[in-house]
């Protein structure tokens, strides 16, 4: 237990230094913990709750959040966030997608993130609407956030700001990971509630904790692209140790 809490805590503080929450490698540590697979997406759902409500309230507070924009997508994407937690899901595909959505999580992270905010939109940015539709889904499925995945192809159409897409991406996986939840609770109904709580204190403690660290380190002292690369050789290796173990 001791193992798994401290890789929580590395994970938040990776996660948050770089404005996301950490839904899905939280769920391969659990899976690679030999957890319930079940029981994965409510602890990784509740966990980046945790991560990204101080990050979004601080984007909100600044002023930084692009309501218009960022309440359109998360909008679109929570109904299906809802029905990804609702869906039944066997073991092997569970953790197939998961392997594959922490893959590509890790190449997200070494994608360029810079965007202007005196560079016109592309016209692909018009259709990210779309987009927040099967990553909403995928979110309440196997218990991530989205925002990871959404924030790249935002930058890459110049969206918004790369601070207006940090913030969009934070209000993102905050309510998918609200709906996925709620979508897994009446799934799972009060066995697997009753489980998920039984083990998840110690672990929502760990990211709470991590998560604070990481926005100070990023604020005052790392550089985005070592804590970026760092988070990316995290979750590559996690997703890879998945799949191989399929």
């Amino acid at each position: 237990m001791a193992a798994l809490i401290a890789g929580f805590f590395v994970t938040a503080l990776l996660y948050a230094s770089v404005g996301f929450g950490g839904g899905s490698t939280y769920t391969a540590l659990l899976a690679l913990s030999a957890v319930d697979y079940r029981v994965l997406p409510l602890l990784s759902l509740a966990c980046n709750i945790v991560v990204v409500a101080g990050s979004t309230v601080r984007f909100a507070r600044a002023e930084i959040t692009p309501w218009r924009g960022a309440i359109m997508l998360t909008a679109i994407a929570a109904p299906a966030a809802f029905l990804g937690g609702l869906t039944p899901i066997g073991q092997s595909a569970f953790l197939a997608i998961l392997g594959a959505s922490l893959l590509l999580t890790a190449l997200t992270l070494v994608l360029p993130s810079q965007a202007s905010a005196d560079s016109d939109p592309t016209r692909l940015a018009r259709f990210m609407p779309l987009l927040a539709v099967p990553l909403g889904y995928l979110a309440g499925l196997v218990g991530i956030g989205g925002g990871i995945f959404l924030a790249p192809f935002l930058h890459l159409t110049k969206w918004n700001s790369a601070r207006a897409i940090a913030a969009t991406a934070s209000l993102f996986i905050l309510v998918n990971s609200l709906f996925g939840l709620a979508g897994q609770l009446l799934k799972g109904g009060a066995e697997r509630l009753g489980a998920a709580v039984d083990l998840g204190l110690p672990l929502l403690i760990a990211v709470a904790i991590g998560g604070q660290i990481g926005s100070f380190l990023a604020l005052k002292y790392l550089p985005q692209r070592w804590i970026r690369l760092g988070t990316a050789a995290l979750t590559g290796w996690v997703g890879a140790r998945l799949l191989l173990n399929l």
